[in-house]
């Protein structure tokens, strides 16, 4: 295990506090005025409204540099509109209200005693009693930690589909909807080499791009990752962050760039990520172009909505109304990704043909994959199921997709 050094307390050179950044009780900030702000002491932090895709769609959001999210009020689901408003009321509850009032999100602190806010320096928005912090940005995060924030077993980032976890023995995992595990840090191993039980362990992003786990049962942090960036520059933000890919990156962000630049990736290839391209969509790479290609089997298939191919496809003739008309669609050096715990019921050992025809003859099962990697081994896919596709040359299998005849490549 390599050793991380200690992380310092801040990461900006601190300026005197502007009188009018601390939000008092009755404060309010409003969408319609973008430039109503709650900031940080030097100025680097900003809690405000944003808005996405034009001016129909806001967020009540802590920006770096005014204008990088790096932690959303209810996370990416809260989304206000024009006339919404976040509220720090006389009884201490943070909310978020849209036009008609509603209540979107709340810090569920009212009648907690407290009495002051604060947005300070590290990118953290407190709520405080007197000098003991009841509720903090830290502690509640969206998809997004800050550099020296504690990440902790009891806490998740969310995005879309995907959650990010530090699990109790030390592994990091993603997972779609909760229930398929699609990347695993594999920590565990290396950690039971010293130790067998941790007992508090936190993740931690430290400012010069060191993603270290930490527990006080541990001789020495254990690093998961150096940005590739590490120890360079000054005044950059380095934040680790679940996208909407269902990725987990870690960014930096020089002060005044108003830009932010990828230095570590949980996964290299997008295409592992389960269900990136939607339910019955086909994930690939064309050429010397780094990004994804989500596209459709065949022509049996259309795309759900063809304004957004990662929505998935959607046979357009459904099963139940083949009239006996069923075959498979073969894909050639393609997988459909299978992880644990889906596997336990559905994995078995027989030949391409079989692989085949077996899925054919059962109800349930809507797609297979047999692998010629030398395992002989064929996956079934049955309802109810996502099925995530991948196709590259380089995959040692072929996968088969149930369909009503004829087959339309």
């Amino acid at each position: 295990m390599l050793e991380a050094s200690p992380p310092p307390h801040n990461f900006f050179e601190q300026k005197p506090p502007d009188k009018d950044s601390v939000p008092n009780p009755s404060s309010t900030l409003y969408a319609s005025n973008p430039n109503q702000t709650w900031t940080s002491p030097n100025n680097t932090f900003s809690l405000r409204f944003i808005s996405h895709g034009g001016s129909t769609t806001f967020s009540a959001a802590i920006t770096f540099d005014n204008i990088i999210p790096v932690w959303i009020a209810g996370g990416d689901s809260a989304a206000a509109d024009p006339s919404s408003s976040l509220q720090f009321l006389p009884d201490g509850n943070l909310r978020l209200l849209n036009g008609s009032s509603a209540v979107i999100w709340q810090s569920n602190t009212a009648g907690l005693g407290v009495s002051s806010a604060a947005l300070d320096d590290s990118g953290n928005f407190v709520l405080r009693k007197g000098n003991v912090t009841v509720w903090s940005t830290f502690d509640n995060p969206t998809d997004t930690i800050l550099p020296n924030q504690n990440f902790t077993p009891n806490q998740v980032l969310r995005s879309g589909f995907y959650s990010f976890n530090l699990l109790s023995s030390g592994d990091l995992i993603l997972r779609w909807n909760d229930s398929i595990v699609y990347w695993n840090s594999g920590l565990t191993s290396s950690i039971n080499n010293k130790t067998t039980n941790l007992t508090s362990p936190s993740l931690v992003l430290q400012s010069i791009g060191i993603l270290s786990l930490f527990d006080q049962s541990l001789p020495n942090p254990v690093i998961v990752a150096y940005t590739n960036d590490y120890a360079e520059g000054s005044e950059i933000l380095r934040f680790l962050k679940l996208d909407s890919d269902g990725n987990l990156r870690i960014y930096s962000s020089a002060k005044g760039s108003r830009t932010s630049t990828v230095r570590w990736a949980a996964l290299s290839d997008q295409c592992q990520v389960f269900g990136y391209c939607g339910d019955m969509g086909i994930c690939s790479y064309n050429g010397s172009n780094p990004n994804p290609i989500c596209g459709c089997p065949s022509k049996n298939f259309e795309p759900i909505d063809p304004k957004d191919n990662r929505k998935g496809c959607k046979r357009k003739v459904e099963i139940k109304d083949c009239g006996g008309n069923t075959t498979m669609l073969e894909l050639e050096n393609t997988r459909l990704l299978t992880y644990p715990p889906e596997l336990d019921s559905q994995v078995f050992f027989v030949g391409i043909t079989a692989c085949r025809l077996n899925c054919v003859a059962s109800r349930s099962c809507v797609g297979s994959t047999s692998l010629s990697d030398g395992s002989g081994l064929c996956y079934f896919k049955t309802i109810p199921v996502v099925v995530s596709g991948y196709q590259s040359p380089i995959i040692p299998s072929t996968s088969f997709l149930k369909i009503c005849g004829p087959v339309m490549p």
